[in-house]
């Protein structure tokens, strides 16, 4: 856990990133990720600038989820982990812990709000809505342009998405950070694996932040 942290506390944070096509053309020490792969350049991308590098020396691991407390610590890391005034937001965010402040920060920021029962879920692996809604915030936020949206009606399970995540999941859709795992389903209530945040991570930074 710590590794995948530290292995993303730059994300964005020159704001200046080698092109796709360059950060493809090294060659990363991954085993586990191979050319034929669909994330095969996303994660290429991502370790080639230091914003990912691996659960191993050797390994990417990218069917691996992450958690919702390691998402929210990114954007706060990325902040240059502002001081936070507020504790004790969330009942099952202790005092302590790797992702306690930037919970807290980013509650504070409009960027989380938690399930709405006094929990954050801090260790739960992070769907595809739950990371399209808190770039959206975090977009927003910084003053990005958020205001375009996408139709997901093309998607079968449009109607999945989450009411609190709808307007947040066609903007990441329109600005190409979440497409659907298929040419028919955006699955957003599914996990998002290791190779699908680097693959948003990468369209982040090149689509968002100007």
């Amino acid at each position: 856990m710590k590794r995948f942290l530290s292995s993303l506390l730059v994300l964005c944070m020159a704001m200046t990133f080698l092109p796709a096509s360059a950060a493809a053309a090294s060659v990363s020490p991954f085993g586990d990720v191979q050319s034929t792969d669909w994330y095969y350049d996303e994660v290429q991308y991502v370790y080639e600038n230091g914003l990912m590098s691996g659960t191993s020396a050797t390994t990417f691991s990218p069917d691996a989820t992450t958690t919702r407390g390691m998402i929210v610590t990114i954007l706060h890391r990325l902040e240059g982990t502002p001081a936070v005034s507020t504790s004790g937001t969330f009942a099952d965010v202790a005092a302590g812990q790797y992702y306690t402040d930037a919970v807290e920060w980013a509650s504070a920021n409009g960027i989380v709000g938690g399930y709405g029962n006094g929990r954050f879920g801090p260790n739960d692996p992070i769907t595809r809505e739950q990371m399209a809604a808190i770039l959206y915030r975090y977009a927003s936020y910084k003053g990005y342009d958020v205001a375009g949206k996408a139709d997901l009606s093309g998607y079968v399970d449009a109607g999945q998405v989450s009411s609190y995540a709808t307007e947040a999941m066609e903007w990441a859709n329109l600005a190409g950070l979440i497409n659907g795992t298929s040419d028919t389903t955006l699955s957003p209530t599914a996990s998002a694996i290791r190779a699908q945040v680097a693959a948003i991570l990468m369209r982040f930074c090149e689509n968002v932040v100007k």
